[in-house]
């Protein structure tokens, strides 16, 4: 006889964990399949020579009240750290020199990072009308309320920062609506934020405060604690060869794992790890929806944590730096982690966080390893002033699938996921290549199913 459950959840990344974590409060017959040897999905601290960093994110940002409430859950198992008050300074680099990106209209107006032009375009920005075109790129928004230099050296780095994407290529209701709605819903960037910020708040949205967090000890500590919350006999580690089969009004789930092939049988079933994978797990669903499902194209991206026992460069006053496109560098940005957080690097010493690649520059992925290093040493020693480059901690980590890039394509994406969940009533096609890309946007998608099955 196959085992049966209430719910499956395919993944063991953050959606799968937080799902996991709900489904167990409230005593549900459940069980998670990972194909991975731990939890976490690309989530992973790591400690070596005295430097605590993460291969994977580095850090999330309190975006919903979600997250409030799950970090309420887990209680002292938990340490949350929100990043200090350098967090606030992040810089942009324009002609080979760093500049404090501004934080509202009047810092905007002062900043060499904008055009005289674009300054006085900034002032009028509220006055202007809305866009009509939905599909509309950030890019071609952008020009139209703030100008090109805005779109060069403020947003182009920001969405380096977050996608390693392409702003002409980013439908911005997709990609960023929450930017979308200030413009349709208010009316404008700057006079919505006010507007936004005068609302009435529950105190539940007071704690929502977008503040950048890490765990004490790294980020893996909140995917540990939310395995031993979920309960760690209800995991099927180093899972392969996963498929599903509609049987019955429920579904059948074949894989192998330890050697042996196993059945499972679910009511209902979660995928949560992405487009990548899907058409090899649902042989059942027909050749144009899966098309239309795997539509996304994802960034790949090179991330590589440096360490230096004594740190003699330029000072780690604030985020971290992004590198606009505009510029022509071969890094994407710079991430001052010990800075930020406690205990990321011995006493006097430095941690640092690069990124490479991009959409725009997949070819450095394609380095070997000393090839990397060499056009990393180059740029990083130009750019952080250090006289002599000497890590004593080099760590690299290549992602061919890093980061889902929500462009034209979106739309028929989300449809097909609408389409195929009315004709397989119990299947839930979840992760990332829906409802956003964040640590903060995969609780929220988790808890919110948990929801919808009424936990």
């Amino acid at each position: 006889m196959n085992k049966q459950y209430d719910v499956v959840i395919l993944g063991a990344g953050v959606t799968g964990l937080t799902l996991a974590h709900h489904l167990n409060k409230k005593g549900l017959n459940f069980h998670v399949i990972e194909k991975e040897e731990k939890e976490g999905g690309v989530i992973n601290t790591q400690r070596e020579k005295g430097f605590v960093f993460e291969s994977g994110p580095n850090s999330g940002i309190i975006s919903h009240p979600e997250v409030v409430e799950l970090f309420d859950d887990l209680g002292e198992t938990i340490k949350v750290e929100k990043g200090n008050d350098l967090v606030k300074i992040r810089y942009v680099l324009k002609n080979g020199e760093w500049h404090a990106l501004p934080h509202g209209p009047l810092s905007a107006v002062s900043t060499p990072l904008f055009t005289l032009k674009d300054k006085f375009r900034i002032l009028g920005e509220p006055f202007r009308a809305k866009g009509t075109d939905p599909d509309e790129t950030l890019a071609e928004l952008v020009k139209r309320r703030m100008g090109n230099s805005f779109l060069d050296y403020a947003i182009d780095p920001f969405i380096l920062g977050i996608y390693a994407g392409d702003p002409a290529q980013l439908v911005t209701r997709h990609a960023l609506p929450k930017l979308y709605n200030l413009e349709h819903k208010y009316g404008s960037f700057i006079g919505g934020a006010r507007k936004k910020a005068k609302e009435p708040k529950t105190e539940l949205d007071k704690r929502t405060d977008r503040a950048v967090f890490s765990i004490e000890g790294g980020l893996s500590g909140l995917t540990r604690a939310l395995l031993t919350s979920a309960g760690e006999s209800h995991f099927s580690f180093g899972a392969s060869e996963v498929t599903i089969i509609p049987n019955n009004g429920a579904y059948l789930l074949s894989y192998t794992h330890e050697g042996l092939q196993k059945q499972v049988e679910a009511k209902r079933v979660v995928t949560t790890f992405g487009s990548v994978g899907l058409e090899s797990t649902l042989p059942f669903i027909n050749g144009d929806l899966m098309q239309d499902l795997t539509n996304l194209k994802y960034a790949r991206v090179v991330e590589v944590s440096l360490g230096f026992d004594s740190w003699e460069g330029r000072p780690l006053d604030g985020f971290g730096g992004l590198i606009p496109h505009k510029e022509q560098r071969q890094l994407l940005g710079v991430l001052f982690m010990s800075s930020l957080f406690k205990g990321r690097a011995p006493k006097g010493g430095a941690l640092l966080t690069i990124f490479m690649g991009g959409v725009r520059n997949e070819q450095l992925c394609d380095l070997s390893d000393e090839e990397l290093m060499s056009v990393l040493e180059r740029e990083f020693t130009d750019l952080m002033k250090v006289p002599d480059f000497k890590p004593s901690l080099v760590k690299i980590k290549r992602y061919s699938h890093a980061i889902p890039q929500y462009g034209v394509s979106s739309e028929a994406r989300f449809k097909a996921i609408e389409t195929v969940q009315k004709q397989y009533p119990g299947l839930i096609i979840a992760g990332n290549l829906r409802d956003g890309i964040g640590m903060a946007d995969r609780i929220k998608q988790a808890t919110t199913i948990a929801r919808e099955m009424g936990v």
